[in-house]
Formats: C-alpha cells, structure tokens, sequence
C-alpha cells in the first residue's frame, strides 16, 4: 500500500501510512478558507508536527491534540504556548535540529529553516524559538521534506545528500486570502520565490515537489511559474516533477528502499 498525502490547503497536509497512521503538519484548518473540511470531520489523528508558531502553521494544534489525545512534535516556543493551552506535557516533545524521534510509529528528524518562529499571548508574553523543518518517515522507503516557511539556503543540498527525500512539500507563494483577512502586508514573493523553489527542490533531489503555501487557486500565478520551472529543469536532466494538489486532493506514494 501507499502512504497518502493530502493537501489541506496553506501549509496544512494529512499524511497516512499504510498502516492508517494519521499524521497532521501545520494543522490550520477551522479557519483557512482552502480547506475543504473542517477539525470535527477528523475520524484519527495520531501526531501533530508543527513548523513554528505562525498562525497558519500552528493553527488548531492545541484542540486536536487535546481532542485526539495526539502527541505534537515542534519548537520550544510552540511547546510553551501548548502548555498554557492545556495540552498535556508529556504529549509534547519539543526538539530541535538534528534529532530523530519516533513518535506514534512514526520517525521524524528536525531539520534547519531559515525563519523565524514566535508567538506572543493575549497578556504580552512572548516565546521565541528555532524554527522547523522536517523529514518525516512514515514507512520503510518514504522520506518527506517539509521546509515550513524557510528560505532558501545552500546546505538544503546537504540536507537532500544525507536524508535523500523522494517527496517534498515546497512553499512556492504567500496565501493572500488569509493575509488580507488578518490586514496583514502582502509581499512581492514568498520567502522563497517560484524560481527559489524550484531550486530548493532540485538541490533537495526530490523525485515529487509538492507546490503548498496558497490559499486561492491552484492555477495562481505563482504556482504556475513552479510548475513551468521544474517542468523546463526537467528538460535538462533534473529528476524532480512538479505536483500541483487541489484543495483536499491526495498524492499517494509507493515507497523506495
């Protein structure tokens, strides 16, 4: 069997094993207006991993966890913040670059992002951490890449030579729809552009670039410009295809040893 993916919208993925392991990344789903379903149509969660403390990343964490009764892998930050949400300690673990972890049958490294992470409560306190990316193996030869909000940096080819990931969930634009209802500022380019992705993903050696990061339509400009990159790489020698998911669509997997 496959291990599924499924794209939630944002940042938000679901992935299964073939085992039916439920595992959530960047779980905003109540309030991201790109996601197809909401928290109470969830049947499993079994793991929660969170980048950093942005809103469209940290999103429902906390209920689902408390819900599911879910362990969540993330920061220091993110942790802290959970604490005072009523997630229990011993359901957190908060690490950082370079370790391995296996949390409900599923092995998970942290790796670097070049971001930030931080989160400030309603009574003024802030927590500030490093924030996440990781590699996640849901079975024997499947290894997924998730940046988070990094930009590009140089050692994701270092990244790419010693955990090989096949697939890589890449952050390719910035989701308008939510940046305007939060009356935030809309940049120019995410932060990595559809030309900085497109690299991310080739110096990764990815065999499936999965485009995230929106929440307009999957024929946005940005996206495109992705897809046509890889697309023209390919051409050339690269390995890696571009793969586009509608909202609440799956990729499904067959692992490599």
């Amino acid at each position: 069997m496959a291990t599924k993916i499924r794209f939630l919208g944002i940042a938000a993925f679901e992935i299964t094993n073939s085992d039916g392991v439920v595992a959530l990344i960047d779980p905003l789903i109540d309030e991201n207006v790109a996601s197809p379903i909401k928290t109470s149509e969830l049947k499993r969660v079994d793991l929660i991993l969170v980048t950093h403390g942005a809103v469209d990343h940290l999103g429902d964490t906390a209920k689902l966890s408390k819900r599911f009764n879910a362990p969540v892998v993330c920061g220091a930050d993110v942790k802290a913040h959970l604490l005072r949400e009523g997630v229990q300690a011993d359901k957190i673990s908060a690490t950082i670059w370079g370790l391995m972890l296996e949390v409900a049958g599923m092995r998970v490294r942290s790796v670097e992002s070049r971001h930030y992470s931080g989160i400030t409560e309603p009574d003024g306190t802030c927590y500030t951490a490093q924030p996440m990316g990781f590699i996640i193996y849901p079975e024997p030869g499947v290894r997924i890449y998730d940046g988070g909000d990094t930009a590009l940096f140089s050692d994701l080819k270092l990244i790419g030579q010693l955990y090989r990931p096949n697939i890589g969930l890449i952050h390719v634009t910035v989701p308008t729809r939510l940046m305007t209802r939060l009356k935030m500022r809309i940049p120019l380019t995410g932060e990595m552009s559809p030309y900085e992705a497109a690299l991310a993903a080739q110096w990764l050696g990815l065999e499936y670039a999965i485009a995230m990061h929106f929440d307009t339509t999957p024929d946005e400009p940005d996206v495109h410009a992705f897809v046509e990159l890889l697309n023209r790489a390919t051409e050339h020698d690269s390995r890696t295809k571009p793969v586009v998911l509608n909202f609440g669509e799956t990729f499904e997997y067959e692992g490599k040893e």
